[in-house]
Protein backbone atom coordinates (compact mmCIF):
# COMPACT_ATOMS: atom_id res chain seq x y z
CA UNK A 1 0.00 0.00 0.00
CA UNK A 2 1.06 3.19 -0.71
CA UNK A 3 -0.02 6.68 0.37
CA UNK A 4 -0.84 9.57 -2.48
CA UNK A 5 2.24 11.60 -1.51
CA UNK A 6 4.36 8.41 -1.98
CA UNK A 7 3.18 7.27 -5.18
CA UNK A 8 4.61 10.91 -6.33
CA UNK A 9 7.93 9.77 -5.34
CA UNK A 10 7.68 6.90 -7.19
CA UNK A 11 6.09 8.87 -10.23
CA UNK A 12 8.96 10.72 -10.21
CA UNK A 13 11.47 8.07 -9.75
CA UNK A 14 9.63 6.32 -12.42
CA UNK A 15 10.56 9.32 -14.76
CA UNK A 16 14.03 9.79 -13.26
CA UNK A 17 14.49 6.00 -14.73
CA UNK A 18 13.31 6.85 -18.41
CA UNK A 19 9.44 6.62 -17.81
CA UNK A 20 8.40 9.60 -18.05
CA UNK A 21 4.67 10.95 -16.25
CA UNK A 22 3.02 11.48 -19.72
CA UNK A 23 3.81 7.63 -20.81
CA UNK A 24 2.04 6.32 -17.48
CA UNK A 25 -0.37 8.79 -17.47
CA UNK A 26 -1.50 6.98 -21.38
CA UNK A 27 -1.02 3.55 -19.83
CA UNK A 28 -3.09 4.98 -16.62
CA UNK A 29 -6.07 5.68 -19.29
CA UNK A 30 -5.96 2.57 -21.00
CA UNK A 31 -6.97 0.90 -17.44
CA UNK A 32 -9.62 3.12 -17.23
CA UNK A 33 -11.13 2.05 -20.68
CA UNK A 34 -10.66 -1.46 -19.47
CA UNK A 35 -12.17 -0.96 -16.55
CA UNK A 36 -15.15 1.06 -17.95
CA UNK A 37 -15.21 -1.99 -20.47
CA UNK A 38 -15.63 -4.32 -17.99
CA UNK A 39 -19.09 -2.83 -16.41
CA UNK A 40 -20.50 -1.48 -19.59
CA UNK A 41 -22.05 -2.38 -22.65
CA UNK A 42 -21.28 -1.23 -25.96
CA UNK A 43 -23.62 1.43 -27.06
CA UNK A 44 -24.05 2.41 -22.86
CA UNK A 45 -23.94 6.30 -22.07
CA UNK A 46 -20.69 6.99 -20.02
CA UNK A 47 -20.15 10.42 -18.90
CA UNK A 48 -16.31 11.35 -17.68
CA UNK A 49 -16.78 14.29 -15.13
CA UNK A 50 -12.90 15.18 -15.04
CA UNK A 51 -10.92 17.88 -12.62
CA UNK A 52 -7.89 20.04 -13.72
CA UNK A 53 -5.33 17.82 -12.86
CA UNK A 54 -3.36 14.37 -13.86
CA UNK A 55 -6.49 12.76 -12.43
CA UNK A 56 -8.99 13.49 -14.71
CA UNK A 57 -5.96 13.68 -17.69
CA UNK A 58 -5.92 9.94 -16.63
CA UNK A 59 -9.72 9.98 -17.82
CA UNK A 60 -9.00 12.37 -20.83
CA UNK A 61 -6.73 9.43 -22.35
CA UNK A 62 -9.55 6.50 -21.40
CA UNK A 63 -12.19 8.57 -23.44
CA UNK A 64 -9.76 8.32 -26.99
CA UNK A 65 -10.50 4.29 -26.40
CA UNK A 66 -14.05 4.58 -25.81
CA UNK A 67 -15.21 4.75 -28.82
CA UNK A 68 -17.97 2.06 -28.64
CA UNK A 69 -20.03 3.90 -26.00
CA UNK A 70 -21.95 6.86 -26.21
CA UNK A 71 -20.05 9.05 -24.19
CA UNK A 72 -19.58 12.61 -23.08
CA UNK A 73 -16.56 14.28 -21.21
CA UNK A 74 -17.89 17.02 -18.92
CA UNK A 75 -14.23 19.29 -17.41
CA UNK A 76 -14.96 21.25 -14.25
CA UNK A 77 -13.39 24.54 -14.65
CA UNK A 78 -11.61 26.17 -17.81
CA UNK A 79 -9.12 24.46 -19.91
CA UNK A 80 -7.01 26.98 -19.23
CA UNK A 81 -6.49 26.63 -15.62
CA UNK A 82 -6.13 22.75 -16.36
CA UNK A 83 -3.00 21.96 -14.17
CA UNK A 84 -0.95 20.30 -15.26
CA UNK A 85 0.84 19.89 -19.69
CA UNK A 86 0.60 15.95 -19.69
CA UNK A 87 -3.32 16.50 -18.67
CA UNK A 88 -3.75 19.80 -20.93
CA UNK A 89 -2.24 17.89 -24.30
CA UNK A 90 -4.41 15.32 -23.74
CA UNK A 91 -7.79 17.94 -23.83
CA UNK A 92 -6.20 19.80 -26.85
CA UNK A 93 -6.43 16.09 -28.33
CA UNK A 94 -10.03 15.41 -27.74
CA UNK A 95 -10.80 18.37 -28.85
CA UNK A 96 -8.75 17.94 -32.36
CA UNK A 97 -10.36 14.93 -33.00
CA UNK A 98 -14.39 16.77 -32.01
CA UNK A 99 -14.44 14.11 -29.06
CA UNK A 100 -17.98 15.57 -27.42
CA UNK A 101 -16.23 17.29 -24.77
CA UNK A 102 -17.43 20.21 -22.92
CA UNK A 103 -16.95 22.74 -19.65
CA UNK A 104 -18.78 22.98 -16.63
CA UNK A 105 -17.42 26.12 -15.46
CA UNK A 106 -20.87 27.29 -12.74
CA UNK A 107 -21.73 24.16 -10.45
CA UNK A 108 -25.25 25.23 -10.77
CA UNK A 109 -25.18 24.76 -14.61
CA UNK A 110 -23.70 21.09 -14.13
CA UNK A 111 -26.20 18.51 -16.08
CA UNK A 112 -25.04 15.07 -15.36
CA UNK A 113 -28.17 13.82 -17.66
CA UNK A 114 -29.01 9.96 -17.02
CA UNK A 115 -26.19 8.21 -17.81
CA UNK A 116 -25.65 4.56 -17.81
CA UNK A 117 -21.77 4.70 -16.24
CA UNK A 118 -20.20 7.93 -14.24
CA UNK A 119 -16.33 8.03 -14.10
CA UNK A 120 -15.26 10.35 -11.26
CA UNK A 121 -11.75 11.62 -12.40
CA UNK A 122 -12.38 14.36 -10.42
CA UNK A 123 -9.70 14.74 -7.71
CA UNK A 124 -7.04 12.25 -6.77
CA UNK A 125 -4.35 11.37 -4.22
CA UNK A 126 -3.41 14.56 -3.40
CA UNK A 127 -6.27 16.46 -1.74
CA UNK A 128 -8.00 16.39 1.87
CA UNK A 129 -10.65 17.65 3.77
CA UNK A 130 -14.00 17.61 2.46
CA UNK A 131 -14.90 18.51 -1.52
CA UNK A 132 -15.57 21.96 -2.64
CA UNK A 133 -17.32 23.66 -5.37
CA UNK A 134 -17.55 22.65 -8.38
CA UNK A 135 -16.63 18.99 -6.98
CA UNK A 136 -19.07 18.91 -4.31
CA UNK A 137 -21.96 19.70 -6.65
CA UNK A 138 -20.73 16.87 -9.01
CA UNK A 139 -20.10 14.24 -6.15
CA UNK A 140 -23.81 14.63 -5.47
CA UNK A 141 -25.30 14.48 -9.03
CA UNK A 142 -22.83 11.49 -8.84
CA UNK A 143 -24.29 9.86 -5.98
CA UNK A 144 -28.30 10.58 -6.51
CA UNK A 145 -28.05 9.31 -9.60
CA UNK A 146 -28.56 5.88 -10.86
CA UNK A 147 -25.70 5.25 -12.42
CA UNK A 148 -22.64 3.04 -11.96
CA UNK A 149 -19.81 4.82 -10.72
CA UNK A 150 -16.05 4.10 -11.63
CA UNK A 151 -13.92 6.32 -9.51
CA UNK A 152 -10.15 6.62 -11.19
CA UNK A 153 -7.51 5.89 -8.60
CA UNK A 154 -9.48 7.00 -5.62
CA UNK A 155 -13.03 8.62 -4.97
CA UNK A 156 -13.48 12.28 -5.16
CA UNK A 157 -13.17 12.83 -1.60
CA UNK A 158 -11.10 10.28 0.12
CA UNK A 159 -7.72 11.38 1.63
CA UNK A 160 -4.65 9.14 0.39
CA UNK A 161 -2.82 9.82 3.29
CA UNK A 162 -4.65 9.18 5.95
CA UNK A 163 -7.69 6.74 4.37
CA UNK A 164 -10.58 9.60 5.48
CA UNK A 165 -13.54 9.60 3.26
CA UNK A 166 -14.78 12.88 3.21
CA UNK A 167 -18.84 13.50 4.28
CA UNK A 168 -19.62 14.48 0.57
CA UNK A 169 -17.42 11.71 -1.01
CA UNK A 170 -18.29 9.95 -4.02
CA UNK A 171 -19.95 6.86 -3.36
CA UNK A 172 -18.00 4.72 -5.82
CA UNK A 173 -18.93 1.22 -7.09
CA UNK A 174 -16.05 0.57 -8.20
CA UNK A 175 -12.16 1.54 -8.09
CA UNK A 176 -9.80 1.54 -10.71
CA UNK A 177 -6.66 2.61 -9.08
CA UNK A 178 -2.76 2.16 -10.13
CA UNK A 179 0.41 0.80 -9.23
CA UNK A 180 -0.62 -0.23 -5.63
CA UNK A 181 -3.35 0.22 -3.57
CA UNK A 182 -3.99 3.28 -0.97
CA UNK A 183 -5.22 3.94 2.36
CA UNK A 184 -8.81 3.50 2.38
CA UNK A 185 -9.57 1.81 -0.52
CA UNK A 186 -9.79 -1.52 1.27
CA UNK A 187 -12.48 0.09 3.60
CA UNK A 188 -14.77 0.94 0.92
CA UNK A 189 -16.32 -2.86 0.59
CA UNK A 190 -16.43 -2.40 -3.49
CA UNK A 191 -13.95 -3.49 -6.11
CA UNK A 192 -11.33 -2.41 -6.71
CA UNK A 193 -9.04 -2.97 -9.51
CA UNK A 194 -5.30 -2.44 -9.09
CA UNK A 195 -4.00 -1.76 -12.43
CA UNK A 196 0.08 -2.24 -13.42
CA UNK A 197 0.73 0.61 -15.62
CA UNK A 198 4.30 0.54 -16.44
CA UNK A 199 5.73 1.51 -13.36
CA UNK A 200 9.53 -0.28 -12.55
CA UNK A 201 9.95 -2.41 -9.20
CA UNK A 202 12.91 0.07 -9.50
CA UNK A 203 11.37 3.13 -8.78
CA UNK A 204 10.65 2.09 -5.11
CA UNK A 205 14.21 0.31 -4.73
CA UNK A 206 16.57 3.07 -6.60
CA UNK A 207 16.80 6.52 -4.45
CA UNK A 208 16.18 9.03 -6.99
CA UNK A 209 14.72 12.56 -7.38
CA UNK A 210 11.38 12.01 -6.72
CA UNK A 211 12.38 11.52 -3.27
CA UNK A 212 13.30 14.75 -3.27
CA UNK A 213 9.87 15.68 -3.58
CA UNK A 214 9.20 14.68 0.04
CA UNK A 215 10.77 18.12 1.31
CA UNK A 216 8.55 21.50 1.59
CA UNK A 217 9.00 24.35 4.07
CA UNK A 218 6.07 26.04 5.53
CA UNK A 219 6.03 30.18 4.10
CA UNK A 220 4.66 31.02 7.57
CA UNK A 221 7.67 29.05 9.35
CA UNK A 222 10.23 30.30 12.32
CA UNK A 223 13.15 29.61 13.41
CA UNK A 224 13.51 26.80 14.78
CA UNK A 225 10.27 25.17 12.62
CA UNK A 226 12.76 23.41 10.52
CA UNK A 227 14.62 21.71 12.97
CA UNK A 228 17.58 22.50 15.45
CA UNK A 229 20.48 19.98 15.74
CA UNK A 230 23.04 19.44 18.61
CA UNK A 231 26.29 17.75 17.10
CA UNK A 232 27.82 15.97 19.84
CA UNK A 233 32.00 15.59 18.86
CA UNK A 234 35.52 16.74 18.62
CA UNK A 235 38.75 16.38 20.76
CA UNK A 236 40.93 14.08 18.85
CA UNK A 237 39.75 15.90 15.43
CA UNK A 238 38.59 19.12 15.10
CA UNK A 239 37.42 18.98 11.62
CA UNK A 240 34.91 16.53 11.79
CA UNK A 241 31.88 18.19 13.75
CA UNK A 242 32.72 21.49 11.69
CA UNK A 243 31.75 19.75 9.22
CA UNK A 244 28.67 18.10 10.25
CA UNK A 245 27.85 20.99 11.83
CA UNK A 246 28.34 22.65 8.73
CA UNK A 247 26.04 20.26 6.18
CA UNK A 248 23.74 20.28 8.80
CA UNK A 249 22.44 23.74 8.24
CA UNK A 250 23.36 23.70 4.49
CA UNK A 251 20.76 20.60 4.58
CA UNK A 252 18.19 23.27 6.19
CA UNK A 253 18.43 23.31 9.65
CA UNK A 254 17.46 26.66 11.37
CA UNK A 255 19.98 26.17 14.11
CA UNK A 256 23.02 24.11 14.49
CA UNK A 257 24.64 23.39 18.19
CA UNK A 258 28.03 22.17 18.56
CA UNK A 259 28.84 19.61 21.89
CA UNK A 260 32.48 19.60 22.38
CA UNK A 261 35.55 19.68 24.33
CA UNK A 262 36.75 23.23 25.61
CA UNK A 263 39.99 22.85 24.42
CA UNK A 264 39.03 22.35 21.25
CA UNK A 265 35.71 24.67 21.08
CA UNK A 266 37.52 27.84 20.19
CA UNK A 267 39.40 26.08 17.13
CA UNK A 268 35.75 24.28 15.88
CA UNK A 269 33.99 27.73 16.13
CA UNK A 270 37.10 29.08 13.81
CA UNK A 271 35.88 27.04 11.14
CA UNK A 272 32.61 29.31 10.45
CA UNK A 273 30.93 32.09 12.83
CA UNK A 274 27.47 30.06 12.33
CA UNK A 275 28.07 27.51 14.42
CA UNK A 276 27.04 27.79 18.09
CA UNK A 277 29.28 25.87 20.06
CA UNK A 278 28.51 24.60 23.76
CA UNK A 279 31.73 23.46 24.90
CA UNK A 280 31.97 20.90 28.09
CA UNK A 281 35.51 20.54 30.47
CA UNK A 282 38.05 18.44 29.80
CA UNK A 283 40.21 17.18 26.19
CA UNK A 284 37.93 14.16 25.49
CA UNK A 285 34.21 12.97 25.89
CA UNK A 286 33.66 10.85 29.25
CA UNK A 287 30.87 9.91 31.57
CA UNK A 288 30.70 12.83 33.43
CA UNK A 289 29.59 15.03 30.85
CA UNK A 290 26.95 12.72 30.09
CA UNK A 291 24.28 14.12 32.04
CA UNK A 292 24.74 17.85 30.65
CA UNK A 293 24.83 17.03 27.41
CA UNK A 294 21.44 14.53 27.68
CA UNK A 295 19.56 17.85 28.81
CA UNK A 296 21.03 19.65 25.84
CA UNK A 297 19.45 16.72 23.95
CA UNK A 298 16.14 16.95 24.76
CA UNK A 299 16.09 20.17 23.33
CA UNK A 300 17.02 19.42 19.76
CA UNK A 301 15.55 17.85 17.51
CA UNK A 302 18.28 15.70 16.19
CA UNK A 303 21.46 14.56 17.88
CA UNK A 304 23.96 13.58 15.53
CA UNK A 305 27.04 11.49 18.05
CA UNK A 306 30.67 10.61 16.45
CA UNK A 307 32.19 13.25 14.50
CA UNK A 308 35.31 13.54 16.01
CA UNK A 309 35.48 12.11 18.74
CA UNK A 310 38.02 9.13 18.99
CA UNK A 311 37.67 5.61 20.47
CA UNK A 312 39.10 6.02 23.75
CA UNK A 313 37.69 4.40 26.33
CA UNK A 314 35.83 6.17 28.26
CA UNK A 315 34.47 8.05 25.15
CA UNK A 316 32.60 5.11 24.15
CA UNK A 317 31.30 4.90 27.51
CA UNK A 318 29.84 8.38 27.47
CA UNK A 319 28.56 7.59 24.06
CA UNK A 320 26.26 4.74 25.36
CA UNK A 321 25.33 5.78 27.95
CA UNK A 322 24.27 9.29 26.69
CA UNK A 323 22.31 7.04 24.07
CA UNK A 324 20.76 4.76 26.03
CA UNK A 325 19.19 7.63 27.91
CA UNK A 326 18.22 9.26 24.56
CA UNK A 327 14.06 9.20 23.01
CA UNK A 328 14.71 11.03 20.42
CA UNK A 329 16.24 10.66 16.75
CA UNK A 330 20.15 10.85 16.76
CA UNK A 331 22.64 10.62 13.66
CA UNK A 332 25.81 8.30 14.76
CA UNK A 333 28.75 7.93 12.76
CA UNK A 334 32.44 7.09 13.08
CA UNK A 335 33.70 5.46 16.11
CA UNK A 336 30.55 5.90 18.31
CA UNK A 337 28.98 3.08 15.86
CA UNK A 338 30.87 0.54 17.96
CA UNK A 339 28.93 1.02 20.69
CA UNK A 340 25.22 0.73 18.55
CA UNK A 341 24.94 -3.36 18.77
CA UNK A 342 25.40 -3.11 22.47
CA UNK A 343 22.53 -0.57 23.97
CA UNK A 344 19.17 -0.53 24.65
CA UNK A 345 17.92 2.33 23.60
CA UNK A 346 14.29 3.95 23.15
CA UNK A 347 15.95 6.30 20.62
CA UNK A 348 15.28 6.30 16.92
CA UNK A 349 18.86 5.55 15.40
CA UNK A 350 20.06 6.33 12.13
CA UNK A 351 23.50 4.73 11.69
CA UNK A 352 26.39 5.19 8.93
CA UNK A 353 28.76 3.08 8.76
CA UNK A 354 31.13 2.55 5.71
CA UNK A 355 31.32 -1.45 5.11
CA UNK A 356 34.22 -1.65 7.49
CA UNK A 357 32.69 -0.19 10.37
CA UNK A 358 29.70 -1.83 9.51
CA UNK A 359 31.87 -5.43 10.04
CA UNK A 360 33.13 -3.72 13.16
CA UNK A 361 29.14 -3.53 14.45
CA UNK A 362 29.35 -7.44 13.59
CA UNK A 363 27.61 -7.05 10.27
CA UNK A 364 28.37 -8.63 7.31
CA UNK A 365 28.51 -7.46 3.44
CA UNK A 366 29.43 -8.42 0.09
CA UNK A 367 30.75 -7.55 -2.78
CA UNK A 368 27.31 -7.58 -5.18
CA UNK A 369 25.40 -4.98 -3.96
CA UNK A 370 22.11 -6.96 -4.21
CA UNK A 371 24.01 -8.89 -1.66
CA UNK A 372 25.01 -6.42 0.42
CA UNK A 373 21.58 -5.00 0.28
CA UNK A 374 19.88 -8.19 1.77
CA UNK A 375 22.70 -8.43 4.49
CA UNK A 376 22.29 -4.53 5.68
CA UNK A 377 18.31 -4.93 6.06
CA UNK A 378 18.86 -8.12 8.13
CA UNK A 379 21.03 -6.66 10.37
CA UNK A 380 19.18 -3.54 10.66
CA UNK A 381 16.18 -5.81 11.57
CA UNK A 382 18.56 -7.51 14.01
CA UNK A 383 19.56 -3.80 15.82
CA UNK A 384 15.89 -2.62 15.49
CA UNK A 385 17.95 0.76 13.22
CA UNK A 386 18.22 2.50 10.46
CA UNK A 387 21.29 1.55 8.60
CA UNK A 388 22.83 3.88 5.76
CA UNK A 389 26.14 1.59 4.89
CA UNK A 390 28.15 3.85 2.92
CA UNK A 391 29.63 2.60 -0.60
CA UNK A 392 29.54 2.39 -4.51
CA UNK A 393 25.94 1.45 -4.00
CA UNK A 394 24.64 3.39 -0.65
CA UNK A 395 22.30 0.79 1.12
CA UNK A 396 19.42 1.94 3.65
CA UNK A 397 17.72 0.03 5.61
CA UNK A 398 15.42 -0.35 8.55
CA UNK A 399 14.71 -3.80 8.43
CA UNK A 400 11.32 -3.23 6.64
CA UNK A 401 12.33 -1.44 3.45
CA UNK A 402 15.43 -1.02 1.61
CA UNK A 403 16.47 1.62 -0.86
CA UNK A 404 19.62 1.94 -3.02
CA UNK A 405 21.54 5.07 -3.43
CA UNK A 406 23.49 5.39 -6.93
CA UNK A 407 24.79 8.54 -6.56
CA UNK A 408 28.51 9.07 -5.77
CA UNK A 409 32.00 8.55 -7.02
CA UNK A 410 35.11 7.62 -6.24
CA UNK A 411 36.58 10.94 -5.67
CA UNK A 412 34.87 10.84 -2.64
CA UNK A 413 36.32 8.76 -0.72
CA UNK A 414 38.56 11.46 0.95
CA UNK A 415 38.12 12.10 4.53
CA UNK A 416 35.48 14.18 5.88
CA UNK A 417 32.68 13.65 3.04
CA UNK A 418 31.29 10.87 5.72
CA UNK A 419 30.64 13.69 8.20
CA UNK A 420 29.03 16.19 5.78
CA UNK A 421 26.69 12.94 5.01
CA UNK A 422 26.11 12.80 8.89
CA UNK A 423 25.33 16.64 9.05
CA UNK A 424 22.71 16.21 6.14
CA UNK A 425 21.44 13.53 7.52
CA UNK A 426 20.77 14.91 11.00
CA UNK A 427 19.07 17.91 9.54
CA UNK A 428 16.76 15.87 7.47
CA UNK A 429 15.98 13.28 10.18
CA UNK A 430 14.71 16.53 12.53
CA UNK A 431 11.96 17.26 9.56
CA UNK A 432 11.68 13.41 7.96
CA UNK A 433 11.27 9.86 9.46
CA UNK A 434 14.71 8.28 9.64
CA UNK A 435 14.64 6.05 6.56
CA UNK A 436 13.42 8.93 4.02
CA UNK A 437 16.12 10.96 5.94
CA UNK A 438 18.82 9.02 5.25
CA UNK A 439 17.46 8.30 1.76
CA UNK A 440 17.46 11.53 0.69
CA UNK A 441 20.71 12.55 2.56
CA UNK A 442 22.45 9.85 0.62
CA UNK A 443 21.26 10.66 -2.62
CA UNK A 444 22.21 14.29 -1.90
CA UNK A 445 25.69 13.88 -0.60
CA UNK A 446 26.79 11.60 -3.70
CA UNK A 447 24.95 13.91 -6.15
CA UNK A 448 27.22 16.57 -5.12
CA UNK A 449 30.27 15.01 -5.08
CA UNK A 450 29.10 14.22 -8.96
CA UNK A 451 28.48 18.38 -9.36
CA UNK A 452 32.04 18.63 -8.00
CA UNK A 453 33.68 15.89 -10.18
CA UNK A 454 31.96 16.72 -12.89
CA UNK A 455 33.31 20.66 -12.43
CA UNK A 456 36.69 20.56 -11.49
CA UNK A 457 37.78 16.80 -11.70
CA UNK A 458 39.23 14.47 -9.04
CA UNK A 459 40.92 15.78 -5.86
CA UNK A 460 37.57 17.87 -4.18
CA UNK A 461 37.74 17.92 -0.72
CA UNK A 462 34.93 17.74 2.09
CA UNK A 463 34.79 21.21 2.46
CA UNK A 464 33.64 21.63 -1.56
CA UNK A 465 30.57 19.68 -0.55
CA UNK A 466 28.92 22.05 1.75
CA UNK A 467 27.83 24.87 -0.73
CA UNK A 468 25.85 22.89 -3.12
CA UNK A 469 23.97 21.01 -0.94
CA UNK A 470 21.03 23.36 -0.60
CA UNK A 471 21.14 23.35 -5.24
CA UNK A 472 20.45 19.96 -5.03
CA UNK A 473 17.91 19.89 -1.93
CA UNK A 474 15.97 22.29 -2.71
CA UNK A 475 16.84 23.70 -6.78
CA UNK A 476 15.35 20.63 -7.81
CA UNK A 477 13.42 19.98 -11.48
CA UNK A 478 10.45 17.76 -11.16
CA UNK A 479 8.81 16.78 -14.32
CA UNK A 480 5.65 18.49 -15.11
Amino acid sequence: MLTGSEIGVVDENAAALGVPRKQLMESSGHAVAQAVRTIADPGDQVTIVAGRGNNGGDALVAARFLDDYDLRVLLLGRPGAISTTIARENWDALQHAEYPAETVTDSAALDLGTPDIVVDAMLGTGIDGDLREPAATAAQAMNESGATVLSVDVPSGLDAETGRLAENAVDADHVVTFHDTKPGLPDLDVPVTVADIGIPDAAELFIERGDLTRLERDPASHKGDNGEVLVVGGGPYTGAPALSAQAALRGGADLVRVACPAVVAREIQSYSENLILRPFDGDHLAPPHVDRLAELAADHDTLIVGPGLGDADATLEAVGDLLSGFEGTAVVDADALSVVPDIETDAELVCTPHQGELLGMGGETAEDWRERADLVESFASEVGQTLLVKGPYDIVSDGEQTRVGRTGNPGMTVGGTGDVLAGVTGALASVQDPLDAAAIAAYTVGSVGDRVVDDRGYGLVATDLLDEIPSVLWQREAEP
